[in-house]
């Protein structure tokens, strides 16, 4: 009776996780791509005044920070040649050299479904061809800003559809140039896109694998922000990547970390999430996350509801947010409401 009873709730926590995102198509299981990129065992082999470089896979960003410290500039563009991959996600190093390695590690591609990455003035933190491949873009002066967002995505968000000019305001890009755009120039937003999200609906959406291999990505990159200086930074974390930062919480310097859409944070309450940053949660009235239950059981669903009072998150008001998507959309509450949080003005 129990295993039948535990079946029953199973079926009908994937059916409504289905049901809820009318029109979408399921999908089939995505290979997390983890470790580091392509081309670190070149990078290994090399060396620099006789030493060799840090490993990709070991080194922390503050030894990355300092290896490049101590190197010449004539140097370390040698090293950005010769290996633009690693350097380009090599979070520690600095960053006018990633964006340099990272634009001659997408023309390298040959892939037109990478190209527009490459435009002048696009300022890539990092890139990975890999599978549906990944990226981080910055929006602003993140060398200068008293104050770093950075935006974690949810579902079908990957290096070629985190800025699709369709999406304004919806999409990574469009969302992290829309709290800029309220910000001011005190601001750089980073689009993250730095993990293998679920494609589609299937049950990547309501299991947490491809969200742990995310949260190890997230909370390294956050380090290498630190390595270089940047102010800790606020998370905004949409629909799944909500569940990333739950599960990365405890792993970053975040001041504040922002879940909206949200389908749960793999905590019951923000006690759980072991972070020192503030926790905020909204959620819109016509947003259909709602419809997805605030369960976990057997490896499915993410867990209680981050805007619930006993989830004990600070409350956004999200009234005017239209949909899922809608949170970022220009003159909302919800915007508003980011911007005082990105720039510190929140209470």
């Amino acid at each position: 009776m129990r295993r039948f009873a535990r079946t029953l709730v199973t079926a009908a926590l994937a059916a409504t996780v289905v049901a809820g995102t009318a029109g979408w198509a399921s999908a089939d299981a995505q290979a997390a791509v983890t470790g580091p990129p392509p081309g670190a065992a070149a990078w290994r082999a090399d060396t620099v005044s006789g030493q060799p470089p840090p490993d990709p896979a070991r080194a922390t960003p503050v030894e990355v920070a300092r290896f490049f410290a101590g190197l010449d500039g004539s140097r370390a563009r040698d090293l950005v040649r010769a290996h633009p991959l690693v350097v380009g996600n090599l979070d520690g190093a600095p960053l006018p050299l990633r964006y340099e390695a990272n634009r001659l590690a997408v023309t390298a591609t040959g892939e037109p479904r990478f190209a527009s990455l490459a435009a002048p003035g696009r300022q890539i933190l990092a890139f990975d061809p890999r599978g549906r491949g990944t990226v981080a873009e910055v929006f602003g002066a993140l060398g200068r800003a008293a104050h770093v967002s950075v935006i974690v995505p949810g579902s079908d968000n990957d290096a070629t559809t985190y800025d699709r000019p369709r999406a304004a305001h919806t999409g990574p890009a469009g969302m992290a140039r829309a709290l800029r755009s309220t910000t001011g120039e005190s601001v750089a937003v980073i689009a993250w896109t730095g993990y293998t999200t679920p494609a589609g609906v299937g049950l990547d959406t309501a299991r947490g694998r491809l969200a742990r291999a995310g949260a190890v990505r997230l909370a390294r990159f956050t380090e290498g922000l630190d390595a270089v200086g940047a102010p800790d930074p606020v998370l905004f974390c949409h629909s799944y990547g909500s569940v990333v930062c739950g599960l990365a919480a405890r792993h970053t310097d975040a001041t504040d970390i922002v879940a909206f859409g949200s389908p749960g944070m793999r905590a019951d309450s923000v006690e759980g999430l072991r972070t020192g940053a503030r926790v905020w949660a909204a959620r819109g009235p016509s947003d259909w996350i709602s419809d997805v239950p605030n369960v976990e059981f057997a490896g499915l669903g993410h867990g209680a509801d981050p805007t619930s009072a006993a989830f004990g998150a600070r409350r956004i008001d999200a009234a005017d947010a239209a949909g899922h998507t809608g949170y970022f959309t220009p003159g909302t509450r919800s915007l508003k409401a980011f911007a005082a949080i990105a720039t510190g003005a929140a209470r």
